[in-house]
């Protein structure tokens, strides 16, 4: 299986002034391309090169350092263009509040602990929400790992937020807060919600 860098769903100017363009640019067709293209070179000629990511990441030899960092990378990305978006729908659904409210006691203890795992991850890395046994929980990984991975925090995510330079730092510099604040007002709750649905 050959993969395909995701087409994002509105222009590069969209998230403005929440994510600059340029960023948006770079990140999307610069970094996103990198890794699906690197990814294909990895699974050219493997055992592989027939799967889904899913099962990719499933059943990952955590050794194998370009697979895990670019097929990392790949699904990622894809997540994050997915769960962002300039016309969000605020909306969540009744399933997700409760599912919140259980494991948090509230959406704004949930957005403290989920900003608190971005902003302390060291370095490079993600943020997660994800379902886990039925339940909602927060975590984060290092570098392009996930929760899917053999190593990952467990669970399927179903938000997730990039905290790479990369991702923020033309607009932002060493403001990672910012960024994190900026992410919330964009996140589109209803595929949020909907990924919470399918997860359960």
């Amino acid at each position: 299986m050959s993969f395909s860098l995701p087409k994002l769903e509105y222009s590069y100017d969209a998230l403005e002034p929440h994510i600059d363009a340029r960023t948006m640019e770079i990140h999307h067709s610069k970094h996103h391309q990198g890794y699906t293209n690197k990814l294909n070179a990895a699974l050219e000629g493997t055992v592989n090169e027939s799967k889904t990511i899913l099962d990719i990441l499933n059943n990952l030899d955590m050794t194998n350092m370009a697979l895990r960092n670019n097929a990392g990378g790949y699904y990622n990305h894809k997540l994050f263009w997915e769960v962002i978006d300039p016309n969000k729908e605020n909306s969540l659904s009744e399933n997700l509040k409760t599912a919140i409210s259980d494991a948090f006691g509230s959406f704004d203890a949930f957005k403290d602990v989920f900003s608190k795992a971005a902003a302390s991850r060291f370095g490079s890395g993600w943020a997660w929400l994800c379902v886990k046994n039925g339940t909602l929980e927060v975590c984060s990984t290092p570098n392009q790992d996930n929760p899917l991975m053999p190593n990952g925090c467990g669970g399927t995510p179903i938000l997730g937020l990039d905290v790479w330079e990369h991702a923020y730092y033309l607009n932002y510099q060493n403001r990672r807060p910012d960024y994190i604040n900026a992410f919330f007002e964009v996140v589109n709750w209803g595929v949020v919600s909907e990924k919470f649905d399918q997860a359960s």
